[in-house]
């Protein structure tokens, strides 16, 4: 039933679009449609399809759930291009390609294979398709996000004075590991790079890279400067964690902010308001609404308690006009909450509500949540509690 809902949705697209065919290789998008992440060439008509399995042949007929008459050995794009051809109308046609993932090469490569033909991006009709998670994508979100918490109850376990940013990150990705995450995390980015995740304490939580849109620590060098640091954690520190996991494909995204010790009164406070903006946003938001008009409520709330400097601040002036992100198979995918994006949300989206506050004199605090968008209220995916901790 899933592939032929998935498949049959995109082949219904392709009809829509006038399109004779897809030639799809990403391995999310491989996964998606098929249920293997092996190296292959997946293609795709408005009336057929096949998978082409360029290496791993072996695991691909244990994994897929797709047909097994649908899936052929074949490491020659030559030979999938001619076998493509032959089912396309004659004289050329659009074929769509995963043009924001290919490399120069591999594009130059199908050219040559297809002379005559002309390309789409296809990406968008993909990524707008998956936006959409089903009863089993939801099932594993939230396996992911008990995987997560596992990582919260390590910091509890963990955090002290004198213990370093890194010693703490290690304790949570071994707790994530042990969990079951996968070891990894899809961002849809050229070049991207960083560790494991973002986590910062007291003054480094002011000091904000351009490697991640977002409170990023500082890293260990100037190679990849996000993440934890050496820096000994002191008493009275804020301290952020947000370390994502893959589990089963699917990634779970949250953030949280403990002190070490009693925080100030000015920091509950400002971690009150910051909540009080997530949970305007998961009441208000419903399907149809616009990302933009997400993004609009959130500024609205914070004037209304008088925090419109801090929320959202990167400090020196600079305020992200972002505030979440879709999840799924990627960390990082559509929608896009944002003052930038009009698109509307949907029935069965899941949104990682990315906020946080920055103030200068008293540091910075962190909310990250994943909501599941429905039409009768939503839900809050991530289990670990919502508070400030204290430890």
């Amino acid at each position: 039933m899933k592939a032929t809902t998935r498949i049959t949705v995109l082949q219904r697209q392709l009809t829509v679009q006038g399109w004779g065919g897809a030639l799809i290789t990403y391995s999310r998008n491989i996964l998606y449609y098929t249920g293997t992440a092996q190296p292959a060439w997946l293609v795709v008509l408005p009336d057929d399809y096949m998978l082409y399995v360029r290496s791993g042949m072996d695991f691909a007929r244990r994994e897929v759930f797709i047909p097994p008459e649908r899936v052929q050995e074949e490491r020659s794009l030559e030979k999938i291009a001619a076998s493509l051809k032959a089912k396309l109308p004659p004289g050329g046609g659009r074929i769509g390609i995963e043009t924001d993932i290919l490399t120069a090469t591999q594009y130059l490569s199908i050219g040559e294979l297809f002379r005559g033909y002309t390309f789409a991006n296809i990406s968008p009709l993909l990524l707008a398709q998956r936006q959409v998670k089903d009863a089993e994508e939801v099932a594993l979100l939230r396996e992911a996000c008990r995987t997560i918490h596992a990582g919260h109850e390590a910091v509890l376990a963990t955090l002290r004075a004198s213990v370093t940013e890194l010693e703490l990150a290690a304790a949570v990705e071994n707790a994530h590991r042990l969990a079951g995450h996968e070891g990894v995390f899809f961002i849809r980015q050229p070049d991207f790079f960083m560790s494991r995740g973002p986590i910062g304490s007291g003054p480094n939580l002011l000091r904000n890279s351009g490697v991640v849109y977002t409170i990023t620590g500082v890293g260990l060098s100037p190679a990849v400067p996000a993440g934890p640091s050496r820096r000994e954690i002191g008493v009275g520190d804020i301290v952020m964690v947000d370390i994502p996991v893959l589990v089963q494909g699917y990634h779970a995204d949250q953030t949280r902010t403990y002190c070490t010790g009693k925080a100030k009164k000015e920091t509950l406070s400002l971690y009150d308001d910051l909540q009080i903006i997530a949970d305007h946003l998961i009441a208000c938001i419903r399907p149809g609404i616009s990302c933009r008009d997400i993004y609009r409520l959130a500024v609205e709330k914070a004037a209304a308690l008088g925090r419109q400097e801090e929320f959202q601040h990167f400090g020196g002036g600079r305020h992200s006009r972002l505030i979440g992100h879709g999840i799924g198979l990627e960390l990082n995918e559509p929608p896009i909450p944002s003052e930038y994006d009009n698109s509307p949300v949907g029935e069965g989206y899941v949104i990682a509500l990315d906020l946080h506050m920055l103030d200068e004199r008293l540091g910075v605090v962190k909310l990250e949540d994943m909501i599941l968008i429905g039409e009768g209220g939503n839900e809050i995916l991530t289990i670990s509690p919502r508070k400030l901790f204290e430890v």
